[in-house]
């Protein structure tokens, strides 16, 4: 049996080569592809959505090409549904997924994060000639439109606001707008996005939560070198104003803090 011995240290040996070759891997492969394959959606305006046209637009997109553009390579975008979008990453349908990905402990348990760079709030939104509604407490008693199974509807309940029910964000303006609710707490995001492109419309803030949520750039786990390429071509392109010329395109201001 001693034939064995010589077999297990040359078995070790390769799993230690295999291990030691996989560190960078990725990286080095999207380099010498000249291609990094990033999941999005499409159908998720601002961020990621067809234009008139057809052609793939959007915050995500931009930034998307923007990293490209610094890592040296070009981007090729292979769109999907939401559920399956971070899946595919594990399927190595792509080397990465940028489309608004919220940065959470259960996702970090199984996957890598860049440094981030979206930052959204929640957001008490009024008419803009409302005074009585200046604070989350002030919904006691008051109706708030929400998507019933979201985040901000369970907030608006926890202050004491009938809800009316929605189907998103533009149902819940349009009944504040027309008097059928008080108010509706959604992401700031999507107001910016709103007033953007309606800067006219009778709405305005009232007050928004402290603590943001954080979307990154999401990866597959064990791959510090790709990580650390995109934080560096995250922070070039704050750093060039090119973060800044994209996010005042979609949102009129600076949407990373």
């Amino acid at each position: 049996m001693k034939w064995l011995k010589p077999l297990l240290i040359a078995g070790t040996l390769q799993v230690l080569a295999v291990t030691a070759g996989h560190a960078g891997a990725n990286l080095d492969q999207i380099k010498q592809a000249g291609v990094i394959k990033v999941g999005t959606e499409g159908t998720y305006a601002p961020f990621t959505y067809h234009d008139e046209s057809n052609a793939l637009v959007g915050f995500d997109v931009e930034i998307a090409k923007a990293i490209g553009e610094k890592l040296g390579v070009k981007v090729e975008f292979l769109e999907g549904k939401w559920d399956g979008l971070i899946a595919g990453l594990d399927a190595n349908r792509y080397d990465a997924v940028i489309n608004e990905v919220g940065i959470t402990d259960a996702r970090k348990a199984k996957y890598d994060f860049s440094d981030p760079y979206i930052a959204s709030k929640a957001v008490l939104i009024v008419r803009g000639d409302n005074a009585d509604i200046k604070t989350f407490a002030d919904l006691k008693g008051k109706k708030s439109a929400q998507s019933l199974t979201s985040n901000f509807g369970k907030l608006a309940e926890s202050n004491g606001a009938e809800l009316v029910g929605t189907d998103g964000f533009d149902q819940s303006i349009q009944l504040l707008l027309t008097g059928r609710a008080d108010a509706t707490i959604n992401d700031s995001l999507s107001f910016l996005d709103f007033k953007k492109h309606k800067p006219d419309a009778n709405v305005k803030i009232a007050a928004q939560e402290e603590n943001a949520d954080y979307s990154g750039v999401i990866v597959r786990k064990g791959d510090p070198e790709l990580v650390a390429a995109i934080n560096k071509a995250l922070a070039d392109i704050k750093a060039d104003g090119t973060y800044k010329k994209i996010a005042d395109k979609y949102f009129g201001q600076d949407v990373s803090k």
